[in-house]
């Protein structure tokens, strides 16, 4: 790819994965398209003031994504499963990579899950994996899967923030239970990667992690973070069911099997420093 002259549409351009991805390609002097359905909000206006070009689109729209791709060398691709449900991430994320192909996208790049590919059971893991097996039978002239396991930045996120403002980590797992976790920004460093050495990456599939903890010990390293004492809770399972059944099967996984990303390896060879749960808590503006 030529950079600044290549154009890379990144979709989610205003979330935490094509944030990410966005903010290091324009680092690096890439020429970004930034797809969101809000262009007119400050996010976007911030990303067109830093030099992205900002269209909008609808991932349930395939007229807008026909456009939103139009001379795009190269796609980030990415869904929000809490936002669109399963079965309609399912659709949109196999809507554009069919399109994308049609516009004859160079190099596509799809952002899944950790351990999509071992059949889970988890109904938002599963319909990862048939996106996946979608890209892989478009036989792009590149593409490369990325599969990141539990976001840190959950943890300053609606779903976990109130519970440690009591002074709570609250979560339907185990003490015991290992949990495998990625900062969001190093999924971008992952994404410009993709990009920049999509020869060396064309048809890898890796699964992304940066460190990993029980939750008491995630307590401990959030609390040193705050500045205030931090005590991990855990929720029974039959609760968390009441308002996700899939978000309870998550969890019963991650007690019963986990994720497995050896993280020593993965660092050495893509040559990227991962960022742990303590360095990735210091940087948040915790009040």
């Amino acid at each position: 790819m030529q950079t600044g002259k290549d154009l890379i549409a990144v979709f989610g351009a205003t979330g935490s994965q094509g944030g990410a991805t966005i903010h290091e390609l324009l680092q690096a002097g890439h020429k970004v398209r930034a797809v969101t359905r809000k262009p007119e909000g400050g996010a976007a206006k911030a990303l067109a003031a830093r030099g992205a070009e900002v269209v909008k689109a609808d991932l349930d729209d395939a007229a807008s994504l026909e456009r939103a791709l139009s001379g795009a060398w190269g796609v980030f691709a990415v869904q929000n499963t809490w936002e669109a449900g399963v079965e309609r991430e399912e659709v949109q994320g196999k809507r554009i990579a069919e399109i994308a192909r049609k516009k004859e996208v160079q190099h596509f790049v799809y952002t899944s899950v950790g351990s999509a590919q071992h059949k889970t059971g988890i109904p938002h893991f599963d319909n990862k994996w048939r996106v996946e097996e979608t890209v892989r039978s478009l036989h792009f002239p590149s593409y490369t899967i990325l599969r990141p396991v539990f976001f840190m930045d959950n943890f300053g996120s609606p779903w976990f923030k109130p519970g440690l403002a009591e002074g709570k980590l609250v979560m339907g797992i185990k003490p015991t239970t290992t949990l495998q976790m990625i900062a969001v920004a190093d999924i971008g460093k992952f994404g410009l990667l993709a990009f920049e050495q999509h020869e060396r990456m064309n048809g890898r599939e890796i699964d992304l992690a940066g460190d990993q903890h029980t939750m008491p010990d995630a307590a401990e390293i959030l609390a040193k973070a705050m500045g205030k004492k931090i005590t991990f809770v855990e929720q029974p399972i039959d609760e968390v069911r009441k308002w996700s059944e899939d978000y309870a099967i998550m969890l019963e996984w991650f007690i019963r099997v986990g994720y497995s990303v050896d993280i020593p390896r993965l660092a050495k060879e893509y040559d990227i420093r991962l960022t742990t749960l303590a360095e990735w808590a210091s940087r948040v503006r915790w009040t």
